[in-house]
């Protein structure tokens, strides 16, 4: 369930895939912690036809033609989104397993982070304990940046003044509000914060601020605090690719802003499975059992 097969497959091979491959992410990972596994994995509506898919004259989807555009004019940055396979296989091959570089260091696009001491030491500590820490490993919410580089489907619907992020992970939901609304005053801080955005061209312009303190970024473990903001710059190249431009902002934790850059892409053919980590979740107490 956990890796795409490549943009524009039929989803009948995703879905066999996806039916053994929770336990693979730990693997790739080298995390001692088996994630959890739905109790179900059915079809739903895994092979029914994306419409409004752009065809080369061979029939097959055209990925390279101009991004589509609402009845405003601007991008539209609706569909089901993957993460770029952009890590290198491990030894045996990656047959149709999948993950970003992103989703373990958030940082190595830019060659590392600017950490505050203590955030390099507690990225230090968290990527020794092999992520025992990490929200997602207790069914916790990812967090925005996480959420955007997990190897499991996104899906983005966009809308006059909102956009909303469906996450296969914990079924769980962002929005992003573009209605000219201004920033809320941060009295209940929240996973993933709170997103108002605008249109700069074709490139939408999304600031968020009011997280919870000590969220995590990357399987290594990179804080973000409670004093971030993070600014996404959301731009569909293509049919078939959205790039999303990440600054993190977070003066407790680094010693200046940084940016990095995702590519998302986009997956046809399929919809988003329902996976809820606690279903059927066992392994997080004889995970801490071994590391007493």
């Amino acid at each position: 369930m956990l890796f795409s097969i490549g943009i524009g497959k039929l989803a009948t091979k995703r879905h066999k895939i996806r039916k053994n491959l929770l336990w693979l992410l730990c693997l790739l990972v080298a995390n001692p912690l088996l994630w959890s596994l739905p109790a179900s994995l059915h079809a739903q509506w895994l092979q029914y036809p994306t419409a409004g898919v752009p065809r080369l004259p061979d029939g097959s989807p055209n990925l390279n033609a101009p991004a589509p555009r609402t009845p405003d004019g601007k991008p539209d940055l609706s569909g089901i989104w993957d993460i770029e396979h952009n890590k290198p296989c491990p030894p045996g091959g990656c047959a149709d397993m999948y993950i970003g570089e992103e989703f373990l260091d958030i940082g190595w696009s830019i060659h590392g982070l600017p950490y505050q001491p203590w955030a390099a030491e507690v990225t230090k500590k968290r990527t020794e304990d092999n992520g025992m820490a990490d929200p997602i490993s207790h069914c916790l919410p990812a967090g925005i940046v996480k959420g955007l580089t997990i190897p499991l489907f996104r899906k983005m619907i966009q809308m006059p003044g909102l956009l909303v992020i469906l996450n296969e992970l914990g079924s769980s939901y962002r929005q992003i509000f573009t209605d000219g609304r201004p920033m809320p005053s941060i009295d209940q801080p929240t996973f993933n914060g709170y997103s108002v955005g605008r249109w700069e061209g074709d490139t939408l312009v999304v600031e968020t601020t009011g997280f919870k303190d000590q969220m995590w970024l990357d399987r290594n473990g990179s804080p973000l605090t409670d004093a971030a903001k993070i600014t996404e710059r959301f731009h569909r190249v293509n049919f078939g690719k959205l790039e999303i431009e990440i600054t993190v902002d977070d003066p407790k934790a680094y010693t200046k802003p940084w940016t990095v850059k995702l590519t998302q892409l986009i997956v046809l053919d399929t919809e988003l499975i329902d996976y809820i980590c606690v279903e059927n979740e066992k392994d997080a107490t004889r995970y801490r059992e071994t590391n007493k």
